[in-house]
């Protein structure tokens, strides 16, 4: 999994998150209103793929998110591989007023899984939940599938901003989490290479023809 840190650009990490789900779910809007604050009430189907940008606070690090939109429509698919490379983190819209749409969630998580690196952090989010009145789509069975496939799971609205900040956050934060280890892990492994630990000990061995040997306990 790849991460990008710049801090000559003003950030400390870039994180790259897609957006996928079927078309009109409300994939667009969502992020129009995490990256804007704006919402589209006539908003039209994404041709190819869109992409906008927010930096955030995240543990006191400063991080960009570039957020990947795409179209639901099959006759997109083929820039699957382009889309899903180097993206970190997943955000899987279903629509709660069309069954058919969380239907389809399991196929679009194996095309993610299938494209997009293993440790990607995957969030289910079941949007439109201000149409409740519409619903289709039990916010239980929305939880049920998402521990099913481990996944984390919310109710959105782009109309009224519930709960898309904090989809966003979760997923960068714990892109962060993973991140962070990384670059500790990292770190100790440069440092381990390069320093003898100083509980080590070194023996000297004598062997039968009297050279000398160094050997580490």
């Amino acid at each position: 999994m790849a991460y990008k840190v710049d801090q000559v650009h003003g950030y400390d990490y870039l994180f790259k998150i897609v957006l996928i789900g079927d078309s009109g779910v409300g994939k667009s809007n969502i992020l129009s209103r995490f990256t804007r604050n704006e919402f589209c009430l006539e908003s039209k189907s994404t041709i190819g793929v869109e992409f906008a940008t927010r930096t955030i606070q995240v543990e006191g690090k400063v991080v960009k998110a570039q957020i990947w939109d795409t179209a639901g429509q099959e006759r997109y698919r083929a820039i699957t591989s382009a889309y899903y490379r180097g993206a970190v983190g997943a955000l899987l819209i279903y629509d709660i007023t069309k069954a058919q749409s969380f239907e389809n969630v399991r196929r679009w998580l194996r095309e993610l899984r299938d494209h997009a690196d293993a440790n990607i952090v995957i969030m289910l989010a079941g949007n439109k939940a201000d149409l409740t009145h519409n619903r289709a789509v039990q916010e239980t069975d929305g939880q049920a599938l998402a521990e099913q496939e481990g996944l984390v799971f919310l109710e959105t609205s782009a109309l009224e901003a519930y709960n898309v900040e904090k989809a966003f956050q979760m997923i960068l934060l714990d892109i962060y989490k993973i991140a962070s280890k990384k670059a500790l892990a990292a770190q100790e492994a440069a440092s381990s290479s390069t320093h003898v630990p100083s509980n080590t000990t070194a023996i000297q061995v004598a062997s039968d023809n009297n050279s000398r040997k160094c050997c580490s306990s």
